[in-house]
């Protein structure tokens, strides 16, 4: 992989991301029109790594709030008296919330990285998982925020994004669409799924950076695995403020048209054979 497509498809994790219009569904598309097989190793190895970079973008973004959770449970853990406090609630919370996929991603790691990375997957998650954020965005009542969070809201929140490890449904969106029926307000359930990102991006790209070190170095090659990173970080730091901002006034709608738009398309090109499914 040459260093401009890494920028490019590094610039394209970043924005995407924390969208809910699915970071590695775009990273697939574009990687097969680019002539790369995303069920090759190092190019699946690759998808994974540079979500680092938009992990990191969250923890320098969120820093105080994550001091601030990890600091009460720290305490908590030390002291029966800081137990009753919100942030050490809300950090278990949070960590129970994302062990689902953990477990999930393991149990089915050959099939997320081979059958799911079809292009008939991908464009049948963006289409079909659109009705249920419409759903979720429609029905929403807004009336909890984050002082209400529980830790039945993330595990159900946590349960609900191991359907992210299919391309196209989106981790953002299914986070999202989970914490807006569960009555929670918009802009806390975005927060909450960015919380909920950094263990399970960052366990997904360590562990591919273990398991694909050799293919990462025969194939894409370090010097362009490390630029697209550095790219997404740079990128998602700019998306996570301005979504924060954007989610405060607005609905989904933007986003379930396109991702409607770019499903349909995507079936269209592999059913024409304009591009591989895989």
């Amino acid at each position: 992989m040459n260093i401009l497509e890494a920028v490019f498809l590094g610039a394209v994790e970043g924005l995407t991301e924390f969208l809910p219009i699915s970071s590695t569904g775009h990273l697939t598309i574009l990687e097969s029109i680019l002539g790369h097989s995303p069920n090759d190793p190092d190019i699946t190895a690759f998808t994974a790594i540079i979500q680092v970079g938009a992990v990191l973008a969250t923890l320098i973004y969120f820093r105080a709030d994550f001091q601030r959770l990890i600091t009460a449970w720290v305490r908590g853990l030390a002291s029966r008296e800081h137990r009753s406090a919100l942030d050490y609630r809300q950090a278990w919370a949070v960590g129970l919330g994302a062990i689902p996929i953990g477990i999930v991603g393991l149990v089915f790691k050959d099939q997320i990285e081979t059958t799911l990375r079809s292009l008939w997957f991908v464009g049948s998650a963006l289409i079909l998982w659109s009705g249920v954020m419409y759903f979720a965005d429609k029905t929403a009542t807004q009336s909890r925020d984050e002082k209400d969070v529980t830790w039945k809201d993330t595990l159900i929140i946590g349960v609900v994004q191991c359907l992210a490890l299919i391309p196209g449904v989106s981790r953002s969106g299914a986070t999202m669409s989970a914490g807006l029926i569960r009555g929670l307000d918009r802009v806390t359930v975005t927060k909450l799924s960015f919380f909920l990102s950094v263990p399970a991006l960052t366990a997904a790209g360590a562990l591919q950076v273990v398991d694909e070190y050799d293919s990462i170095s025969n194939g894409v090659g370090w010097p362009a695995t490390i630029t697209a990173t550095v790219v997404s970080f740079v990128v998602a730091y700019v998306a996570v403020a301005w979504l924060l901002k954007f989610i405060a006034k607005h609905t989904y709608t933007v986003f379930i048209v396109y991702r409607v738009i770019l499903g349909v398309i995507v079936l269209t090109l592999v059913a024409t054979g304009v591009v591989a499914a895989s």
